[in-house]
């Protein structure tokens, strides 16, 4: 179809595109690397289908936001069909053949090119009316977020309608180009392409233009549409719409997590590190600077965020975007290796911010993209607490206690005990053969609340003639909130006499009434040469259930809702076993909206229960108590102290006369014998 002159044209054009867009994604390759940690190609080769079907089937997109998420398909999927749909026309402007021939692959090609531009157009002006026009919430920052100052211009917008009008453009010219040529077919044959039938249509507004005028015309949408590519490819670095490429990147090289939530350590032997936690950008590991070039600034994250939805100064979006802008703005000294001239503190997040993560991962479970805007937060926090020695003052006693005494609370180990008063409590050195180490954990310990859970779960062990033992006095907390709050050397000291106590007695399961004991021990120790089979309680009692050692009758009490841990379901996956003892209880179980994957936090995590909550609009207990009581409920089932600690606060305030109980209270009290 190309003249000579064209074909010459267009050779120098795309060796212009490709020059400085290579010269773009050498940027972004040399800042990337910038960042901590070292590439492993292996790990990369056993990631490659799992990477290739979210990337390919957008799985995580489906989490959320459904009807968006069947346009943001449309385009996705058009998009990457048109990589081949773009090499055709290439291929047919420079020789006289019809690309993938006539027959059935031909047809089908053509079938499904004329499907894919049309999905794009219409996917893409659904986002530019929903962004421009509808202007929807979902899609801004509350006025306390940190930004940085080009997207408080219109940065996100301005990038937003480049990318829609060149998408726009660039496939609605495509799509005019097979029109045309379809409408030259039928001029010299008489007959259309009944295998594009919306371009077979639009072919029709041509029916009285000359052969002559119609070739122009295919040669003016050939060289829009491909030189709008062409144009592009220099742009594409620096824009949102780079993610359809690092989105796969990310879903390739992101390390799998022994959980959800689970950290990287650090490496306390290792003289030669300077610098602990994250200060700057480039202290980042190179896998979180991938993330801000995969965002897809959807606010998804933002959406699910606790302390974001109770009005706090945190958005996990807005300090992605701010990365990515950051990263644009400074790409040239970064990708020379030279020191950030900023604190991430300083233009990524504030302060006030990273204190109010409560750890949830909501951010990360909702990511259509693989991000993981949560571990940049607990990164930064460990710079804070051991490099800068800046937090906040609540937490002090909780690190005194973990430290002195082997628990938050600050309380005497002597007393670790006191809970086990008169109920013939077997530790392992009475017991040593048992089949169950029972992790009482520091909650169940000391907070009187949580004791009577403890209590009841005895009972339970008891009435099911479970061979158990606990280990008293050697216990220590785990340091699951000394981690949390960026203090990786005392959770260091904690993991390190706590696996050495555990290995010595060597058990075969652990029981755990705190989901937060249970990731620690089971999901987090392992990286310290702990190994261990670590199980919730509300797993052990449906097995007792299941086996006939517990008939628990509970068809008296009133509808009961439960929340899920954070650590427990969406950290953990544990989700059925707490539902299976409630139903094997015969409980009438009511559902909150936000539940299992999607439950919203009761405001204890990342170290958030030994502190004072940020200001905002609401407490985050509070608003997911309102949902709870909003089911109808007389009784909130929890699996967490800290939840029922938060939860039952909220209900003291709330005063609607709705309980907060662990399930294993309710099980307890639901046995013949209770008393054992």
């Amino acid at each position: 179809m190309l003249t000579l002159p064209e074909k010459i044209l267009f050779i120098l054009c795309v060796a212009a595109a490709l020059y400085y867009g290579y010269l773009g994604f050498k940027k972004i390759y040399l800042v990337i690397r910038r960042g901590q940690g070292e590439l492993d190609a292996k790990k990369f080769v056993a990631q490659l289908f799992d990477a290739a079907i979210n990337w390919l089937a957008l799985l995580p997109t489906w989490r959320a936001r459904k009807v968006p998420s069947i346009f943001h398909a449309m385009i996705a999927w058009g998009f990457t069909f048109y990589f081949l749909v773009n090499f055709g026309d290439v291929v047919q402007g420079y020789f006289p053949i019809t690309f993938m021939g006539n027959g059935l692959i031909g047809n089908v090609y053509r079938f499904l090119a004329d499907i894919f531009s049309i999905s794009v157009l219409v996917g893409m002006v659904y986002f530019l009316i929903r962004r421009f026009i509808v202007n929807t919430p979902a899609l801004t920052y509350r006025s306390n977020i940190k930004l940085m100052d080009r997207i408080k211009a219109g940065g996100i917008r301005r990038d937003s309608m480049i990318v829609g009008l060149f998408l726009l453009l660039h496939v609605g010219f495509r799509f005019l180009g097979e029109s045309f040529t379809i409408a030259g077919e039928r001029l010299a044959t008489g007959a259309g392409d009944a295998s594009q039938p919306f371009a077979n249509l639009v072919s029709g507004l041509w029916g009285g233009m000359s052969a002559g005028a119609i070739e122009v015309m295919q040669h003016v949408t050939w060289w829009v549409a491909l030189g709008l590519i062409l144009a592009f490819i220099p742009y594409f670095p620096r824009t949102k719409h780079i993610h359809l490429i690092m989105a796969g990147v990310n879903f390739l090289t992101k390390p799998k997590r022994t959980s959800r939530g689970a950290l990287e350590p650090i490496n306390f032997e290792d003289e030669s590190i300077e610098q602990f936690g994250v200060a700057r950008l480039e202290q980042l590991p190179w896998t979180h600077l991938v993330d801000a070039y995969a965002c897809i600034m959807c606010n998804r994250c933002q959406d699910v965020c606790p302390a974001y939805i109770t009005g706090k100064e945190l958005s996990p979006s807005a300090l992605e975007v701010n990365k990515r802008y950051y990263i644009n703005q400074h790409v040239d000294l970064l990708a020379a290796g030279k020191e950030s001239p900023d604190r991430m503190l300083d233009f990524a997040i504030s302060e006030s911010a990273v204190w109010a993560c409560t750890a949830c991962g909501a951010c990360i479970e909702v990511c259509p993209v693989g991000n993981e805007p949560m571990f940049d937060i607990l990164y930064m926090r460990r710079n804070q607490v051991l490099m800068e020695s800046e937090f906040p003052e609540q937490l002090q006693p909780a690190f005194k206690g973990m430290e002195r005494a082997g628990n938050p609370w600050n309380l005497a180990r002597g007393d670790r005990m006191a809970w086990a008063a008169g109920l013939d409590i077997p530790t392992v050195e009475d017991n040593p053969d048992f089949d169950v180490l029972w992790w009482v954990g520091c909650a169940p310990s000391y907070d009187s609340r949580a004791q009577k859970t403890a209590r009841d779960f005895a009972k339970v062990l008891k009435a099911a003639g479970v061979n158990f033992a606990i280990l008293g006095e050697m216990e220590n907390c785990t340091g699951d909130s000394a981690r949390r709050a960026g203090n990786e050397a005392l959770f260091f000291e904690l993991a390190q006499a706590n696996i050495e106590t555990l290995n010595e007695f060597k058990p075969k399961r652990i029981v755990a009434t705190c989901p937060h004991c249970l990731h620690t021990l089971g999901k987090e120790y392992s990286q310290y040469g702990g190994n261990f089979t670590v199980i919730h309680h509300t797993e052990l009692i449906a097995e007792l259930i299941a086996a006939g050692k517990l008939k628990p009758d509970l068809a008296a009490v009133g509808p009961v809702t439960y929340h899920d841990p954070c650590y427990l379901g969406r950290h953990n996956g544990i989700l059925d076993a707490p539902r299976t003892v409630l139903a094997q209880s015969q409980i009438n179980l009511v559902e909150m909206a936000r539940n299992r994957n999607q439950s919203f936090c009761c405001g204890a995590g990342g170290a958030q229960m030994w502190k004072e909550e940020e200001h905002g609009s609401e407490a985050v207990n509070m608003n997911r108590y309102i949902e709870a009581a909003g089911t109808g409920a007389k009784t909130i089932a929890v699996g967490c102290p800290f939840c029922l600690t938060m939860l039952t606060d909220a209900s003291k305030q709330a005063d609607q006369g709705v309980q907060v109980k662990d399930i294993v209270e309710l099980v307890a009290a639901g046995l013949p014998n209770p008393n054992g």
